[in-house]
């Protein structure tokens, strides 16, 4: 019997829990995004204290019904500044990845939220849980800059 059963989906059985990000296979790595879509919101970083906030003025690429990039495999193509979080770069990104990303929370060392889909075993389990951003946003494209701070939200837990 192998160590490593592989589901259905292609991914090892609890894999998360056991496998090294950087020994994560491609589609592991990708499975990881819970699909919050928290991520593709703009932030706003106070300069002098460090504090990032969340608004919900969204990437343009942003499918709020989704919760998804709609141009993911090329989106830097279009935002050349969207991120590519990796294994090496998740330190860098720690002090605004959401409190309940998967990336934070496999990287620290501590297990996924019961509402993950790769817990769950649904997708759509993070929206009913309230999350994901679902309808909660408003494009970049039709807020200027300037008005993002009339935008802040609170993480939703």
């Amino acid at each position: 019997m192998s160590e490593d059963p592989i589901r259905r989906d292609g991914l090892r059985e609890r894999y998360w829990t056991r496998v090294p990000m950087e020994k994560m296979s491609a589609a592991e790595w990708e499975a990881l995004c819970d699909g919050c879509g928290k991520c593709c919101l703009n932030k706003l970083e106070d300069e002098e204290t460090g504090e990032v906030v969340l608004t919900r003025v969204a990437c343009r690429l942003f499918d709020d019904a989704t919760c998804r990039c709609a141009r993911y495999e090329e989106r830097h193509s279009y935002v050349p500044e969207c991120i590519r979080l990796t294994p090496q770069t998740i330190p860098d990104h720690m002090y605004w990845l959401p409190a309940t990303c998967a990336y934070r929370l496999v990287y620290e060392g501590r297990e996924l939220f019961h509402w993950h889909p790769l817990v769950s075993g649904d997708p759509g389990t993070v929206r009913r849980a309230g999350v994901s951003v679902h309808d909660l946003t408003v494009s970049e494209a039709e807020v200027p800059e300037d008005d993002w701070e009339d935008h802040i939200i609170d993480e939703p837990l």
